[in-house]
């Protein structure tokens, strides 16, 4: 059990420590992940950034996920049964609204040069580790020397899933049973804008 998010990202931060003398990037899952991302990026004394993806939905039913986008890149996993044209439009709808978050998160900050640095993502935890996946996806777009995904918790379903797209996942806890993140936590509360905002600029 973690106290908060705070004691999580303090511990992680000790196991990713080897990576202190590497250029790196931290890239924190909002909201939660970014106390967590920001303790790592402190103790190795790189930029802290945050990763914005968010599912690109079906045209029929908005539930199913047909891919997933980041601000600059997005990949498709519908195998060419869906439109180009409805792509198109659902790629820009998603970036859009990445754009509008960023802006509201990172002012007009250009996002680091991801290409041939280790990138570290980390999250507060991990259920199934698709959204950690679909990340992970887009980040290899960039071409970066490593992708290292940390997480206090997370099962080991998903850290499998991780291991065959990434270069390292360290998780600190992997319990048997497991039913959510927030469970592992003493202290789970919702992380506002305002706060992920005063972590990016601390």
């Amino acid at each position: 059990m973690f106290k908060d998010r705070t004691a999580a990202g303090k511990l992680l931060a000790a196991k990713l420590k080897k990576y202190k003398h590497y250029h790196c990037v931290v890239l924190g899952v909002p909201r939660g992940g970014v106390p967590v991302a920001y303790e790592v990026a402190k103790e190795l004394g790189v930029p802290l950034e945050i990763i914005l993806t968010r599912k690109l939905t079906h045209p029929v039913n908005k539930e199913f996920a047909i891919g997933a986008a980041t601000l600059h890149n997005y990949i498709i996993e519908n195998n060419g049964q869906i439109p180009e044209e409805y792509v198109t439009k659902e790629v820009k709808r998603v970036q859009d609204r990445l754009q509008q978050t960023h802006l509201k998160l990172e002012d007009h900050k250009e996002p680091e040069n991801l290409e041939n640095k280790v990138v570290i993502v980390v999250d507060d935890g991990m259920a199934t580790g698709s959204t950690m996946l679909a990340a992970a996806q887009l980040i290899r777009k960039s071409n970066p020397k490593k992708i290292i995904i940390g997480v206090p918790v997370a099962p080991a379903s998903a850290i499998e899933k991780l291991e065959k797209e990434t270069d390292e996942v360290i998780a600190l806890k992997v319990p048997d049973s497991f039913s959510g993140v927030g469970e592992f936590y003493e202290s789970f509360e919702q992380v506002s804008d305002e706060k992920v905002i005063r972590y990016l600029k601390m």
